[in-house]
């Protein structure tokens, strides 16, 4: 008989799983796949597009329904997961069910960060995270619209520029000195925030947000230098946190996410955690490559293989109406520069060299090239021949 499998989530990392398993040990298992959200999954680097009409809600499905149903998965949706009993090896649902495991999967992703500002639960201030916010500000978004966005991360310059090209007059606030500060340098920081003001985003840098306007919805977002910029609707963007409060009360170990070992298993070796609530030799990946990476080496080993995750090099892909951004590795000064810069043309990369090994990437404009670098930091490959014409790219490196 096959042994119940249970997934709990189901996004990106969850559908990733399921695709990876039914590719090594389809029948295996009786699988059963539960989300919190009533749609099947969906692509969520496509919701800016969805924001901005370029993309219709049904392109974001991963899968359609029939591909669930051959692979034997049972499917539950709009349907959350209040508790797991680890003693009786079940899950209790919102709708009062009780579900048996023999092995547990939590791909519960993240939540978004809502910053603890006065005025903050008024109506007009939401996150950017799902298709229910996206849902959101569609029916909000039309031209005459004043938007303020919080946070200069992925997640904010995605919903900012989805509200302008929707036609909302919107305004980026960002706490830090530059735009996507952890992924970029200033120079293409400062190349990323023309982009960004080109599409008719305006943009505060060095902005502390200090309480939400309004008595009965949200009129504007006050500055903590006293300045108030007024607002219709107020996003919260400032990025996400992972969603450990299932593991946590089931009295697994987390420390900001559930963690696993390199087998991803919890503190439970019947319970396994992969993508954004996952936190790994100390880190949890907010990004999908990872999540990816990690659904797979489990799908290996639930289906008897040998496999073993030992951590990623993150990377960061950005594509906002026709800005392309890519940073990968360590990019924090140290190390010898290789800088190409073509401000005329808006072509930016540097290059970071430590010990003979490209350690760290920064492209802006063309980053065709990125995966390129990626592999050769994710491998730590020697350098010294390819090093004449590595800032040209893999054609001219690869060709030397």
């Amino acid at each position: 008989m096959s042994e119940p499998l249970l997934v709990i989530g189901n996004g990106m990392a969850a559908a990733k799983f399921c695709e990876e398993l039914a590719g090594v040990a389809l029948g295996r298992h009786a699988l059963a796949v539960l989300g919190a959200e009533p749609h099947l999954a969906y692509n969520r680097v496509l919701l800016s597009d969805v924001l901005a009409g370029k993309v219709e809600v049904a392109a974001t499905q991963l899968r359609p329904a029939t591909w669930w149903r051959d692979i034997g998965a049972t499917l539950i949706c709009g349907t959350p997961a209040l508790a797991i009993d680890r003693a009786a090896r079940t899950v209790s649902l919102a709708d009062g069910r009780r579900l048996p495991f023999s092995k547990l999967v939590l791909a519960t992703g993240s939540e978004p960060i809502r910053l603890p500002l006065p005025g903050a639960g008024l109506p007009g201030v939401v996150t950017f995270r799902d298709l229910a916010d996206v849902q959101t500000l569609m029916a909000a978004a039309k031209p005459g619209l004043k938007a303020v966005v919080i946070g200069g991360g992925l997640l904010g310059l995605e919903a900012a520029s989805g509200l302008a090209r929707a036609g909302a007059a919107t305004t980026l606030v960002h706490l830090m000195d530059r735009l996507m500060e952890r992924q970029l340098d200033p120079a293409a920081a400062a190349l990323l925030r023309k982009a960004v003001e080109a599409q008719g985003v305006r943009v505060e840098l060095n902005a502390e947000s200090a309480a939400i306007e309004g008595d009965t919805r949200a009129q504007g977002l006050r500055l903590a230098d006293g300045r108030v910029l007024h607002a219709d609707i107020i996003v919260m963007a400032c990025g996400v946190k992972p969603n450990a409060g299932l593991a946590r009360a089931a009295g697994l170990a987390c420390g900001r996410g559930v963690q696993v070992d390199d087998g991803l298993a919890t503190s439970d070796p019947d319970i396994f955690a992969i993508g954004e609530c996952a936190e790994h030799r100390g880190i949890c990946y907010g990004v999908v490559a990872p999540a990816y990476e990690q659904a797979r080496v489990l799908a290996r080993r639930l289906a008897g293989r040998a496999a073993r995750y030992e951590g990623s090099t993150v990377s960061t892909h950005l594509k906002v109406s026709g800005v392309f951004v890519f940073s990968a590795g360590d990019i924090t000064p140290g190390g010898e520069e290789i800088v190409l810069f073509d401000q005329g043309l808006g072509l930016y990369r540097r290059l970071i060299v430590k010990d003979g090994r490209l350690a760290g990437a920064v492209l802006f404009g063309d980053t065709s090239d990125g995966p390129f670098y990626l592999d050769l930091i994710t491998n730590r490959t020697p350098i010294a021949a390819l090093r004449a014409d590595l800032a040209f790219g893999r054609s001219l490196a690869q060709a030397a």
